[in-house]
Protein backbone atom coordinates (compact mmCIF):
# COMPACT_ATOMS: atom_id res chain seq x y z
CA UNK A 1 0.00 0.00 0.00
CA UNK A 2 1.23 3.49 -0.90
CA UNK A 3 0.22 6.22 1.55
CA UNK A 4 -0.29 9.74 0.24
CA UNK A 5 0.87 12.22 2.88
CA UNK A 6 -0.75 15.56 3.57
CA UNK A 7 1.35 18.70 3.34
CA UNK A 8 1.33 18.92 7.15
CA UNK A 9 2.60 15.35 7.38
CA UNK A 10 5.41 16.14 4.95
CA UNK A 11 6.34 19.14 7.10
CA UNK A 12 6.54 16.81 10.11
CA UNK A 13 8.70 14.39 8.13
CA UNK A 14 10.96 17.32 7.31
CA UNK A 15 11.74 17.68 11.01
CA UNK A 16 12.64 13.99 11.27
CA UNK A 17 14.78 14.40 8.18
CA UNK A 18 16.57 17.36 9.72
CA UNK A 19 17.58 15.16 12.66
CA UNK A 20 18.92 12.53 10.26
CA UNK A 21 21.01 15.16 8.48
CA UNK A 22 22.40 16.44 11.77
CA UNK A 23 23.25 12.90 12.83
CA UNK A 24 25.06 12.10 9.59
CA UNK A 25 27.01 15.35 9.81
CA UNK A 26 28.11 14.57 13.37
CA UNK A 27 29.13 11.03 12.46
CA UNK A 28 31.11 12.16 9.43
CA UNK A 29 32.87 14.82 11.50
CA UNK A 30 33.79 12.21 14.14
CA UNK A 31 35.01 9.65 11.61
CA UNK A 32 38.80 9.75 11.65
CA UNK A 33 41.72 7.38 11.54
CA UNK A 34 41.62 5.15 14.62
CA UNK A 35 37.96 5.79 15.46
CA UNK A 36 35.88 2.63 15.76
CA UNK A 37 32.57 2.05 14.02
CA UNK A 38 31.01 1.40 17.41
CA UNK A 39 32.18 4.83 18.55
CA UNK A 40 30.47 6.37 15.52
CA UNK A 41 27.28 4.60 16.52
CA UNK A 42 27.57 6.18 19.96
CA UNK A 43 27.91 9.62 18.35
CA UNK A 44 24.71 8.98 16.39
CA UNK A 45 22.87 7.79 19.49
CA UNK A 46 23.80 10.99 21.31
CA UNK A 47 22.47 13.22 18.51
CA UNK A 48 19.20 11.29 18.30
CA UNK A 49 18.79 11.43 22.08
CA UNK A 50 19.44 15.19 22.18
CA UNK A 51 16.82 15.73 19.47
CA UNK A 52 14.22 13.62 21.25
CA UNK A 53 14.23 11.14 18.39
CA UNK A 54 14.51 7.36 18.28
CA UNK A 55 16.07 5.05 15.73
CA UNK A 56 14.01 2.95 13.29
CA UNK A 57 17.15 0.88 12.70
CA UNK A 58 17.70 -0.27 16.28
CA UNK A 59 16.16 -3.74 16.82
CA UNK A 60 14.70 -3.77 13.30
CA UNK A 61 14.19 -7.44 12.45
CA UNK A 62 13.01 -8.33 8.93
CA UNK A 63 12.16 -11.96 8.24
CA UNK A 64 15.41 -12.61 6.35
CA UNK A 65 17.71 -11.36 9.12
CA UNK A 66 19.13 -13.79 11.70
CA UNK A 67 18.84 -11.26 14.52
CA UNK A 68 17.52 -7.74 15.20
CA UNK A 69 19.81 -4.97 14.01
CA UNK A 70 21.89 -3.93 17.03
CA UNK A 71 22.73 -0.31 16.20
CA UNK A 72 21.30 3.06 15.14
CA UNK A 73 23.48 3.42 12.04
CA UNK A 74 24.61 1.07 9.31
CA UNK A 75 28.37 1.46 8.87
CA UNK A 76 29.66 -0.17 5.68
CA UNK A 77 33.39 0.02 4.95
CA UNK A 78 35.20 -0.54 1.63
CA UNK A 79 33.71 -3.67 0.01
CA UNK A 80 30.61 -3.54 2.25
CA UNK A 81 27.68 -2.21 0.24
CA UNK A 82 24.94 -1.68 2.85
CA UNK A 83 23.69 -2.89 6.25
CA UNK A 84 27.10 -3.00 7.92
CA UNK A 85 26.92 -3.55 11.67
CA UNK A 86 29.08 -1.10 13.69
CA UNK A 87 31.82 -3.15 15.32
CA UNK A 88 35.10 -2.47 17.05
CA UNK A 89 36.81 -2.06 13.66
CA UNK A 90 38.96 1.09 13.73
CA UNK A 91 39.03 3.23 10.62
CA UNK A 92 42.22 3.31 8.60
CA UNK A 93 43.72 5.87 6.26
CA UNK A 94 41.98 5.62 2.88
CA UNK A 95 38.92 3.67 4.05
CA UNK A 96 35.72 4.33 2.12
CA UNK A 97 32.80 4.55 4.54
CA UNK A 98 29.05 4.52 3.93
CA UNK A 99 26.84 5.58 6.82
CA UNK A 100 23.08 4.99 6.65
CA UNK A 101 20.91 6.55 9.35
CA UNK A 102 17.26 6.95 10.21
CA UNK A 103 15.32 8.91 12.83
CA UNK A 104 11.78 8.70 14.12
CA UNK A 105 10.44 11.98 15.48
CA UNK A 106 6.82 12.53 16.53
CA UNK A 107 5.88 9.32 14.76
CA UNK A 108 7.46 10.17 11.39
CA UNK A 109 10.60 8.70 9.85
CA UNK A 110 13.53 10.14 7.88
CA UNK A 111 16.18 8.00 6.19
CA UNK A 112 19.43 9.04 4.49
CA UNK A 113 22.93 7.80 3.68
CA UNK A 114 26.29 9.25 2.70
CA UNK A 115 29.64 7.84 1.51
CA UNK A 116 32.98 9.49 2.28
CA UNK A 117 36.68 8.72 2.60
CA UNK A 118 38.71 8.76 5.80
CA UNK A 119 42.16 10.32 5.60
CA UNK A 120 43.73 10.39 2.13
CA UNK A 121 41.04 9.60 -0.42
CA UNK A 122 41.85 7.36 -3.37
CA UNK A 123 40.90 8.99 -6.71
CA UNK A 124 38.83 5.99 -7.72
CA UNK A 125 36.90 6.21 -4.44
CA UNK A 126 36.20 9.90 -4.99
CA UNK A 127 34.81 9.10 -8.43
CA UNK A 128 32.68 6.27 -7.05
CA UNK A 129 31.19 8.36 -4.24
CA UNK A 130 30.65 11.34 -6.56
CA UNK A 131 28.84 9.13 -9.05
CA UNK A 132 26.58 7.77 -6.30
CA UNK A 133 25.59 11.34 -5.46
CA UNK A 134 25.06 12.14 -9.16
CA UNK A 135 22.82 9.08 -9.49
CA UNK A 136 20.89 10.20 -6.43
CA UNK A 137 20.47 13.69 -7.87
CA UNK A 138 19.21 12.20 -11.14
CA UNK A 139 16.70 10.03 -9.30
CA UNK A 140 15.49 12.98 -7.24
CA UNK A 141 15.05 15.11 -10.37
CA UNK A 142 12.74 12.43 -11.80
CA UNK A 143 10.54 12.35 -8.66
CA UNK A 144 7.81 14.63 -9.95
CA UNK A 145 4.03 14.16 -10.30
CA UNK A 146 3.07 12.42 -13.52
CA UNK A 147 6.35 10.54 -13.83
CA UNK A 148 6.54 6.88 -12.89
CA UNK A 149 8.72 4.83 -10.55
CA UNK A 150 10.48 3.53 -13.66
CA UNK A 151 11.60 7.05 -14.52
CA UNK A 152 13.43 7.30 -11.18
CA UNK A 153 14.94 3.83 -11.65
CA UNK A 154 16.01 4.60 -15.21
CA UNK A 155 17.63 7.89 -14.20
CA UNK A 156 19.65 6.22 -11.45
CA UNK A 157 20.62 3.21 -13.53
CA UNK A 158 21.72 5.30 -16.49
CA UNK A 159 24.20 7.26 -14.36
CA UNK A 160 25.56 4.11 -12.71
CA UNK A 161 25.93 2.08 -15.89
CA UNK A 162 27.41 4.89 -17.97
CA UNK A 163 30.16 5.21 -15.35
CA UNK A 164 30.85 1.47 -15.54
CA UNK A 165 29.58 0.52 -12.09
CA UNK A 166 27.56 -2.47 -10.94
CA UNK A 167 24.18 -2.36 -9.21
CA UNK A 168 23.13 -4.92 -6.57
CA UNK A 169 19.91 -6.33 -7.99
CA UNK A 170 16.98 -6.63 -5.60
CA UNK A 171 18.08 -3.75 -3.37
CA UNK A 172 16.90 -0.17 -3.76
CA UNK A 173 14.71 2.55 -2.34
CA UNK A 174 11.26 2.48 -0.80
CA UNK A 175 8.41 4.52 0.53
CA UNK A 176 8.81 6.19 3.94
CA UNK A 177 6.28 7.49 6.43
CA UNK A 178 5.17 6.26 9.82
CA UNK A 179 7.54 3.32 9.31
CA UNK A 180 10.93 3.07 7.64
CA UNK A 181 9.87 0.73 4.85
CA UNK A 182 6.59 1.36 3.07
CA UNK A 183 5.40 0.95 -0.50
CA UNK A 184 6.36 1.46 -3.22
CA UNK A 185 9.70 -0.16 -3.97
CA UNK A 186 12.06 2.16 -5.86
CA UNK A 187 14.55 0.10 -7.92
CA UNK A 188 17.96 1.45 -8.93
CA UNK A 189 17.52 0.31 -12.51
CA UNK A 190 14.50 0.06 -14.75
CA UNK A 191 12.60 1.21 -17.81
CA UNK A 192 11.36 4.76 -18.13
CA UNK A 193 7.62 5.17 -18.34
CA UNK A 194 6.88 2.00 -16.39
CA UNK A 195 5.49 1.41 -12.92
CA UNK A 196 3.40 3.38 -10.45
CA UNK A 197 2.48 6.96 -11.36
CA UNK A 198 3.97 9.49 -8.93
CA UNK A 199 1.57 11.78 -7.10
CA UNK A 200 1.84 14.84 -4.89
CA UNK A 201 2.25 13.60 -1.32
CA UNK A 202 4.24 10.45 -1.99
CA UNK A 203 7.43 10.25 0.09
CA UNK A 204 10.28 8.07 -1.13
CA UNK A 205 13.71 7.04 0.07
CA UNK A 206 15.79 7.14 -3.10
CA UNK A 207 19.09 5.30 -2.61
CA UNK A 208 21.56 4.34 -5.32
CA UNK A 209 24.08 1.62 -4.42
CA UNK A 210 27.12 1.34 -6.70
CA UNK A 211 29.63 -1.51 -6.98
CA UNK A 212 33.02 -0.22 -8.05
CA UNK A 213 34.17 -3.34 -9.91
CA UNK A 214 31.38 -3.13 -12.46
CA UNK A 215 29.84 -6.47 -11.58
CA UNK A 216 26.40 -6.85 -9.98
CA UNK A 217 27.40 -9.83 -7.82
CA UNK A 218 27.34 -9.59 -4.03
CA UNK A 219 27.01 -11.85 -1.02
CA UNK A 220 25.80 -11.70 2.57
CA UNK A 221 28.48 -11.63 5.25
CA UNK A 222 28.53 -14.17 8.08
CA UNK A 223 26.73 -11.67 10.32
CA UNK A 224 23.64 -12.11 8.16
CA UNK A 225 23.26 -8.36 7.61
CA UNK A 226 26.24 -6.90 5.75
CA UNK A 227 26.21 -7.16 1.96
CA UNK A 228 29.63 -7.25 0.27
CA UNK A 229 30.84 -7.08 -3.32
CA UNK A 230 31.76 -10.52 -4.63
CA UNK A 231 34.93 -9.26 -6.32
CA UNK A 232 36.17 -7.30 -3.31
CA UNK A 233 35.74 -3.96 -5.05
CA UNK A 234 34.57 -0.94 -3.11
CA UNK A 235 30.99 0.25 -2.93
CA UNK A 236 29.15 3.52 -2.40
CA UNK A 237 25.66 4.37 -1.14
CA UNK A 238 23.80 7.68 -1.30
CA UNK A 239 20.27 8.32 -0.06
CA UNK A 240 17.74 11.02 0.69
CA UNK A 241 14.11 10.99 1.76
CA UNK A 242 12.21 12.95 -0.88
CA UNK A 243 8.63 14.20 -1.06
CA UNK A 244 6.96 14.29 -4.46
CA UNK A 245 5.19 17.67 -4.70
CA UNK A 246 3.51 19.77 -7.35
CA UNK A 247 6.27 22.34 -6.81
CA UNK A 248 8.98 19.77 -7.53
CA UNK A 249 10.94 17.26 -5.45
CA UNK A 250 11.38 18.29 -1.81
CA UNK A 251 14.44 16.78 -0.14
CA UNK A 252 13.59 16.22 3.52
CA UNK A 253 16.90 14.90 4.87
CA UNK A 254 19.00 18.06 4.78
CA UNK A 255 19.88 20.40 7.65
Amino acid sequence: MVEIKTDLSVDAMREAGRVVAQTLAAVQEAAGIGVSLRELDEVARAVLREAGATSPFLNYHPAWAPMPFPAVICASVNDAIVHGIPTGYRLRDGDLVSIDCGATLDGWVGDSAVTFSVGAARPEDVRLADTAREALDAGIAAAVPGNRIGDIAHAIGSVCRSAGYGIPQGFGGHGVGRTMHEGPEVPNEGRAGRGLVLRHGMVLAIEPMLLGGGRDAFYADADGWTLRTSDGSRAAHAEHTVAVTDAGPRVLTVE
